[in-house]
């Protein structure tokens, strides 16, 4: 604790006496400063035991002095000590009525103390109290290094709550809560994130003090983990006070070594990326057991248990979305404490995927059901691929020797993303859905233009409506009374028109093939192509 008039006035060696303030006794004195001037707030700071003897004052004017009193009130002394019997025999009782009004402490100094004396106890009760604060605060440093070594970032924020008196939560890179000590605390940390959102957008290091959290006693610092653009996560610390010196020293050690822990969790999920990538190659050659071999106890159950597969690749090289995607599913394993697989950079070739880099491809295994999979389905499903700057397929359910039918499944609904512009597609929805859509490429678009074309070419020159007829009659399966009457011509002359349909195409109707790939190619193209 700093000094405080309270343990000035006890002071055995001093031998102060209380006159007026009574009960502000308890205020930390910051210094101990002389001044004869009639008003020398412009030289004072604040938190100060102002020292007189009132050689220049007029003490016998009670409105001079309840101004002079109003003044160092104002200005943050916290006191003032009156030497007695140097030119008054005692406290002028018009400064002593002034200070009584504005309950403000006055102390009675004797002769035989000099101000000195008072100088020297508050400097060395504040140096005592600094070499306690950086004494607490090494302690405290090695008490969180050593939880941080024997039990992770968790133990270090839960001693820090502890030793703060109060609460602290850790974010990661997403600026989800990863831990929080108590637990009550998760619900409360969880309201800050609109301001950890913010700090991530700052260089770090970067602090921010948020007065109320809703509960209106909450004084909540937060600090940025990380170096540079690099921002690894947050740490927020709420309590009653200002943090003293010790307490000060506790936090930034805890951010050291968080910081520490952020960067190694990223190297190591650097290395993890790269063997990620081998045990995937592994999977989608049809080589499940050397995958096994080779990820050992790395990713747990998820290559035995059933997955799915996520294939993403960025919109228009806006590679940074993908990023943003990683430290969410990343996060969301790590809160949940479940494996995944994710391999960066991987584009697909003849064998399944390959590691280049700068493509700013992304394949996921997922286990079915978990968090990551639900992360990725809760924040892209419905989106607009655009707004969110990446296309996402995902396969069906697979098991390890179906990995590379999954990739494939995968990928057919990347395809759809992409055609459709939509952030996020499931190969369940391609069986649930039309087949037409699959259909909507240039490719197809001029095979269905080129196969038809002879068609609306004759129906140009006005001999008759050979596309409509040829409509009217596929869709009623060839029955030629329905198609006719759809028509509202006579069946011979719907009979005739077929013919001219054979004759113009060189195909028979009677070949089913040659049915269907002219039924898609005018579900497909809505009239002749321009040219």
């Amino acid at each position: 604790m700093p000094p405080t008039l309270a343990s000035l006035a006890q002071h055995s060696a001093l031998k102060l006496t209380v006159r007026t303030g009574e009960d502000r006794l308890e205020r930390p004195v910051r210094w101990a400063h002389v001044s004869e001037l009639a008003d020398p707030v412009p030289y004072l700071e604040g938190g100060e035991l102002l020292l007189v003897t009132a050689i220049t004052l007029p003490v016998d004017d009670p409105e001079a002095m309840r101004r002079y009193v109003r003044r160092l009130s104002g200005a943050g002394v916290v006191g003032l000590g009156f030497g007695v019997g140097v030119h008054h025999e005692d406290v002028p009782e018009a400064l002593l009525q002034a200070a009584r009004e504005a309950d403000f402490p006055l102390l009675a100094v004797p002769r035989r103390t000099p101000f000195l004396a008072i100088s020297k106890a508050v400097s060395a009760a504040i140096a005592a109290d600094q070499y306690r604060a950086v004494t607490a605060g090494f302690e405290a440093q090695r008490e969180l290094t050593r939880a941080a070594l024997a039990e992770g970032p968790g133990a270090v924020v839960a001693r820090l709550a502890g030793y703060v008196d109060g609460w602290a939560a850790l974010y990661d890179a997403s600026g989800a809560v990863v831990t929080a000590s108590p637990e009550w605390a998760a619900r409360r940390a969880a309201k800050l994130a609109a301001e950890v959102e913010r700090m991530r957008e700052r260089a770090a290091p970067a602090g921010a003090v948020v007065a109320d959290t809703g509960t209106g006693d909450d004084r909540v610092e937060i600090q940025s983990l990380g170096t540079g653009r690099r921002v690894g996560g947050a740490l927020a610390v709420g309590t009653g006070a200002p943090l003293g010196t010790a307490e000060r020293y506790a936090v930034h050690s805890a951010v050291a070594l968080l910081t520490l822990a952020t960067e190694r969790t990223r190297s190591l999920q650097r290395a993890e990326r790269r063997l990620g990538a081998a045990v995937l190659r592994m999977l989608l050659a049809g080589a499940p057991e050397h995958a096994r071999a080779v990820a050992g106890e790395l990713y747990g159950t998820l290559l035995d248990a059933p997955f799915r597969l996520l294939v993403v690749e960025p919109v228009g090289g806006r590679g940074e979305a993908v990023g943003e995607l990683v430290e969410t599913l990343e996060a969301a394993a790590s809160r949940a404490g479940e494996p995944v697989l994710v391999v960066v950079d991987a584009p697909e070739d003849a064998d399944g995927v390959d590691g280049a880099e700068g493509d700013g491809r992304l394949v996921v295994l997922a286990v079915d059901g978990g968090a990551v999979l639900a992360a990725a389905l809760a924040a892209y499903t419905g989106r607009d691929a655009e707004d969110a700057a990446l296309y996402m397929g995902v396969s069906a359910v697979a098991g390890p020797a179906q990995a590379a039918g999954a990739q494939q499944q995968a990928e057919q609904a990347l395809s759809v993303a992409r055609r459709r512009g939509r952030a996020l597609v499931e190969h369940g929805e391609l069986a649930a859905d039309s087949v037409l859509p699959l259909l909507a490429d240039d490719a197809v678009r001029a095979f269905a233009d080129g196969l038809l074309r002879p068609l609306y070419e004759h129906d140009a020159t006005g001999r008759g409506d050979l596309v409509a007829s040829l409509r009217a009659w596929l869709s009623r399966h060839g029955q030629w009374d329905a198609a006719a009457a759809d028509l509202g011509v006579h069946r011979h002359t719907l009979r005739y028109r077929m013919r001219r349909v054979e004759e113009i195409l060189g195909r028979s109707l009677d070949d089913p093939d040659v049915r269907m790939e002219l039924w898609l190619a005018l579900k497909t193209t809505a009239g002749p192509a321009a040219g």
